[in-house]
């Protein structure tokens, strides 16, 4: 089963997250708990949270993916700000235990003169320090690797994996991985990829897959968006990523854009015609 969702709001409650996804033809998604651009995380109702869990449930495949706050920065040699990143990243993990939600996603961050191994070795350090649930899994994101950032190359998000003492997955975001210069816009391109990630990383610790077009070219480390098939990537290459047998039972999460006339619920009807 092709298992398809979006990042969707959750304004006006938790619960409304499920008929969102439901609208655009999702059966799995990706939610904030807050507003990304603040600490404050707020608080959910026991009753929407009830009400999320039981229309999960009852009407989608899963799993839901909570993303963690733009703030957060895993790999930073600030103490102050590492400590809040942790304090964040707890609230994100008790709120996905208490909303039946699997994963917590989240960005490496950028190590701002650490230095590759030392901003590696701060992020498994706040990982290793967060108390996770059962059944809550933290994903370290794929980043485009502009700057200081970490995540652009497989070899920062395996280091992680391997380093830290939970049971942490990845995440990989296909317009992010693209500019990165990872090419996945032939289906040779992404065997490739996908044999280096597999080599580097392994299959058996990719557990989403952040599916978007890019509006910018491979190597270029430029974040931008795009429908899926109208930037470098193509449809030529996401056929082969929602095809390859060792990728495509991996649930696919869109944050695409609105614009031209088209949001989701065409990303996911796109996608779904790719799939064979």
């Amino acid at each position: 089963m092709l298992r398809i969702g979006a990042h969707v709001s959750i304004a006006g409650g938790i619960d409304n997250a499920v008929g969102r996804q439901l609208d655009i033809g999702g059966n799995c998604g990706q939610v904030f708990t807050h507003s990304p651009q603040v600490w404050d995380h707020g608080s959910i109702e026991d009753d929407a949270a009830e009400q999320f869990r039981d229309e999960t449930a009852a009407e989608l495949a899963g799993p839901w993916v909570i993303h963690s706050s733009y703030l957060v920065n895993l790999c930073t040699p600030k103490e102050g700000l590492r400590e809040k990143s942790r304090d964040s990243m707890q609230q994100e993990v008790d709120a996905a235990d208490r909303l039946d939600i699997e994963y917590v996603n989240v960005h490496l961050g950028a190590h701002t003169g650490a230095g590759v191994d030392g901003g590696i070795e701060n992020a498994i350090g706040v990982i290793d320090s967060l108390d996770i649930p059962d059944g809550v899994k933290i994903l370290v994101e794929s980043d485009a690797g502009s700057g200081t950032k970490l995540g652009g190359q497989f070899e920062h998000l395996a280091r992680v994996v391997e380093g830290t003492e939970a049971d942490v997955g990845v995440c990989l975001d296909t317009a992010h991985t693209f500019a990165a210069g990872y090419d996945l816009s032939t289906p040779e391109g992404v065997d490739e990829t996908v044999a280096e990630f597999d080599d580097v990383v392994g299959t058996e610790h990719l557990d989403c897959i952040h599916l978007n077009d890019s509006k910018h070219d491979c190597g270029t480390n430029k974040d931008e968006h795009a429908h899926i098939g109208d930037g470098y990537i193509g449809d030529d290459g996401f056929r082969r990523i929602l095809n390859h047998p060792e990728w495509r039972d991996v649930p696919f999460v869109l944050e695409t854009p609105t614009e031209d006339g088209r949001s989701y619920a065409w990303n996911v009807e796109h996608v779904t015609a790719l799939r064979e």
